[in-house]
């Protein structure tokens, strides 16, 4: 994201809109979860939208460490653990993998993720690495 400067009316719009605050609940987890999802699929954001989502990342982060263990799994379940609840498909993660037979392999089980790859799905789920080790 790096350093920029922030226009604060946008940035109070944006805030406005998402009514981000510490999560208190299931609901208010999958409703800033859901803002979340939509500022960082955007094309080009904004930097006030990056500095939003960045901050939704961190309330989402913190509930969910609070409320919700992720099940203990190999590598490649928890992967479709991951996919399934977000609805993705193979080709979602083209950007971690960059080559379908790989996204297949490590899916399917046939393939260990890389230590790259594992970085590269951390930040894509916005979760711990440790989650595929």
């Amino acid at each position: 994201m790096g350093i920029s400067i922030l226009d604060p009316v946008e940035y109070g719009r944006l805030c406005a809109a998402a009514l981000p605050k510490a999560i208190e609940s299931d609901e208010e987890f999958d409703r800033l979860a859901a803002a979340m999802e939509e500022l960082d699929f955007k094309e080009n954001p904004t930097p006030e939208e990056e500095t939003l989502s960045a901050l939704l990342m961190v309330l989402i982060q913190d509930y969910d460490d609070k409320h919700h263990e992720l099940p203990k799994a190999s590598p490649d379940a928890m992967l479709r653990i991951l996919m399934e609840q977000r609805g993705l498909k193979q080709a979602d993660l083209l950007p971690v993998f960059a080559s379908r037979s790989v996204a297949s392999d490590v899916i399917n089980g046939k393939r260990e993720p890389s230590k790259a790859h594992i970085r590269k799905l951390a930040e894509f789920f916005r979760i711990s690495p440790a989650v595929f080790l």
